[in-house]
């Protein structure tokens, strides 16, 4: 591994810059930080640009697995100082290994529309909500998470750190619009479901999610925008208890989960047939 000593190095430099939403965007690399993200990420058919690790993380077993890979794939992997690896970081107590990734562009039109089942974010901001919403799409096997304009940077540190490898899992369509969204489910016959509170929300549990079909989560404090409740179905969680709501998070995890069961019922079924 070739050594890295100079604080003023472009690959510490360009690390450190990916850490903002425009050089990510410019760039279309972002970073995977932490020896689990690491392994999955390596494990991925993902490009890896370079990878940065500190001399204590590259003595441990799971780290060397990961440097092999790398290596394998014609990664190039620089050994840092503690101090140079704090500045490419972004974690407060880093685990010492980092990959700088690029991103696998997914767009509308490459998904799957056949019995498609699609999770949306429609104005999500918390990144930490973000990327526990797109780990639990990828548990229930969604096609894709589509996010739409006005929503938070899928590809942020803590929306990667969150989702815990799931972007290298499933289609990440971000930046689309409403409008064209809507066309497209419109266009591909996908029925679409939003959560909301409201007299023509029906119980999620009651709603048919075994066809083609889009699950809308909105804005933490707003809602669904209004484009969305307007040509979605609604649906909402039931509660006996005190709690005002649910997290965003936990209330997709709840309705996913739902839709995961009757279409795999469904699935079931069909194969006993």
């Amino acid at each position: 591994m070739e050594k890295i000593e100079s604080m003023s190095n472009a690959k510490i430099k360009h690390a450190a810059s990916l850490h903002l939403k425009k050089n990510r965007e410019k760039t279309g690399e972002f970073v995977a930080e932490g020896i689990r993200l690491a392994e999955m990420a390596a494990q991925s058919d993902w490009s890896c640009v370079y990878a940065l690790v500190t001399e204590d993380a590259a003595s441990k077993d799971r780290v060397k697995i990961i440097l092999e890979t790398l290596d394998g794939k014609g990664c190039p992997v620089y050994l840092v100082s503690d101090k140079l690896y704090r500045k490419a970081a972004a974690t407060e107590e880093p685990q010492g290994l980092l990959l700088i990734m690029r991103r696998e562009k997914a767009e509308l039109d490459s998904v799957s529309c056949v019995k498609s089942f699609l999770v949306v974010l429609d104005g999500v901001q918390d990144p930490g909500n973000a990327g526990t919403i797109l780990r639990t799409a990828d548990a229930v096997g969604a096609d894709a998470v589509v996010a739409l304009q006005g929503s938070v940077d899928l590809f942020s540190d803590k929306t990667v750190r969150s989702a815990m490898g799931s972007h290298f899992h499933l289609p990440v369509v971000d930046g689309v619009s409403r409008e064209d969204f809507l066309d497209y489910a419109e266009g591909n016959k996908i029925r679409c479901f939003v959560t909301a509170l409201d007299e023509k929300a029906q119980p999620h549990f009651n709603a048919d999610y075994k066809g083609a079909c889009a699950v809308v989560f909105g804005n933490e404090g707003n809602g669904a925008s209004k484009e969305l409740l307007q040509a979605a179905e609604h649906v909402y969680i039931p509660m006996r208890g005190q709690a005002e709501s649910l997290n965003v998070a936990s209330a997709a995890a709840v309705v996913l989960y739902e839709a995961f069961r009757q279409r795999y019922q469904s699935e079931a079924s069909s194969q006993t047939k």
